[in-house]
């Protein structure tokens, strides 16, 4: 699986500078910190939000 990291980016739970990794699993675009390992993914349109737990919106990347 191939990661890109997001320069300039900031991880909202450790502070850490450019430790972001945005990657692609099974059609859902992630974004984890190498640093502290805080993941967030891109919800996906079909599925309730109920149902996606305590998940946070990061956004939609176009690379």
């Amino acid at each position: 699986m191939k990661k890109r990291f997001i320069a300039g980016a900031k991880c909202p739970e450790c502070n850490a500078m450019d430790t972001l990794a945005l990657y692609k699993e099974d059609g859902v675009e992630k974004v984890t910190c190498v640093a502290c390992g805080m993941l967030m993914t891109q919800p996906d349109e079909k599925v309730a939000p109920e149902v996606r737990g305590d998940e946070t919106v990061i956004g939609v990347f176009k690379p």
